[in-house]
């Protein structure tokens, strides 16, 4: 649920700072009867009146009766929330398009279980049940749509346990973020071959001992290298070599000059960083104002992908 600007600057300073781990005490968890709870004191409003005017005890005994179990369910509600300490945990970075994933974890201090907790940020994603004196670990998801480091805003925790006549919620505001890297093009060329001032990279010698199977054809790779007999009626295969030094390469901004944006600059970058690794190739990055120095290995990958996603123009 989306509440208005004034009213969630005002929580936001009722509650203080919420980027690290949070305990929500009474003046963080917000309490109001449901659409079934308004109806039920409808119910009883109405009762009472009956009550008062037929003059009947049994009347008023059933309403009293009524309102005591309608008071004690918002007190149950309110207390399933409050004291729960919410601690968010680190994101695993995602390409751009897909789908980043916040953990949270939910320790529950009380000596009574929590029941039926929702997470969400536009709505409740799950439901959890959380025993005395145990933790239970959520996951609020967003559909990235750029690179960059993504927030995830306000996190909604609330709930509406035992008879859902009232929804108690709180909210934190996670300081954590998700690097969500460039989507990789689509079938791309194969990464360029250059000469640096340390050398010469794109060097592969030895490569064309040892068969190592067949991929399909892509934009960019040398013609003596199709497998024509492989290829029949079928699209063009390549054929792939492995040989006794892995190659060595430079993917460079400079490369990309045959595309017109930014963004599509990237994502062959992206690309041509993701077919190295999986070459096992050493390889650098050079981007205007950043330089990656030439390794090989997840490292190398994790250190591209993060230049190539706070890259600014």
């Amino acid at each position: 649920m989306r509440w208005p600007v004034w009213l969630r600057r005002w929580m936001q300073r009722r509650h203080g700072d919420t980027g690290a781990s949070a305990v929500l005490h009474y003046r963080r968890v917000y309490i109001l009867p449901t659409r079934q709870g308004f109806l039920f004191a409808a119910i009883l409003i109405v009762m009472w009146l009956a009550a008062i005017n037929y003059n009947n005890n049994m009347a008023f005994l059933l309403t009293f009766l009524l309102a005591g179990i309608f008071l004690a369910v918002m007190n149950h509600t309110f207390r399933d929330l409050v004291g729960l300490q919410v601690t968010p945990l680190a994101a695993e970075p995602v390409f751009a398009g897909q789908t980043a994933s916040f953990p949270l974890q939910l320790d529950n201090n009380a000596r009574t279980a929590r029941t039926d907790i929702g997470v969400g940020t536009d709505g409740p994603e799950g439901f959890y049940d959380i025993p005395a004196g145990e933790r239970a670990r959520a996951v609020v998801t967003v559909i990235t749509r750029r690179r960059g480091r993504l927030r995830t805003g306000a996190i909604t925790l609330d709930t509406q346990y035992p008879a859902a006549l009232f929804r108690a919620w709180s909210w934190v505001d996670p300081a954590v973020h998700c690097l969500v890297y460039p989507a990789p093009e689509t079938n791309g060329p194969t990464p360029p071959r250059r000469a640096t001032a340390g050398g010469l990279l794109g060097r592969r010698t030895g490569g064309d001992d040892d068969f190592d199977g067949l991929r399909r054809y892509r934009r960019g790779d040398p013609i003596s290298r199709i497998a024509w007999k492989a290829t029949g009626s079928r699209e063009l295969q390549i054929k792939e070599f492995s040989g006794g030094e892995s190659e060595e390469l430079l993917l460079s901004w400079l490369d990309t000059a045959d595309l017109a944006g930014t963004e599509q600059r990237l994502s062959r970058l992206c690309y041509w960083v993701l077919e190295a690794e999986r070459r096992g190739a050493r390889y650098a990055l050079s981007l205007p104002g950043r330089e990656v120095p030439a390794a090989s290995g997840p490292a190398q990958r994790d250190a591209c992908l993060t230049a190539l996603a706070e890259f600014e123009v």
